[in-house]
């Protein structure tokens, strides 16, 4: 058994629903990327395609007859590092002119049975 030394490389991709109007179609989107998901009751289909790719594949998705619409996922262009805003009043978008006080309450916990 020879092992190869080659490297694995993570493709950037882009999630996109599209909606259509019949689901007998679907082997065809197969052609355009992953399908993820499919929903019958709605009739969409998630779809992962290639990020480089993501343009014309929405594109060429546009042109086909069974296809009502394509929607881009925003997962990927949405900062998703939270840590930096969290506790701070910049979590809250203070503006300069309006300072917003954020007092912790002291609640004591009191069981029903001493009540």
């Amino acid at each position: 058994m020879v092992m190869d030394n080659t490297d694995f490389v993570i493709q950037k991709r882009r999630g996109m629903i599209v909606w259509v109007y019949s689901l007998k179609q679907l082997k065809t989107l197969k052609r355009y990327g992953l399908v993820h998901f499919v929903s019958r009751k709605m009739k969409y289909v998630v779809l992962y395609v290639n990020e480089e790719m993501a343009d014309e594949t929405e594109e060429k998705l546009r042109t086909l007859h069974f296809v009502r619409q394509v929607e881009r996922s925003y997962r990927p262009d949405i900062e998703m590092n939270f840590a930096d805003r969290i506790g701070t009043k910049a979590a809250y978008q203070v503006k300069d002119d309006d300072e917003l006080d954020v007092v912790e309450a002291n609640t004591e916990i009191r069981l029903a049975e001493t009540v």
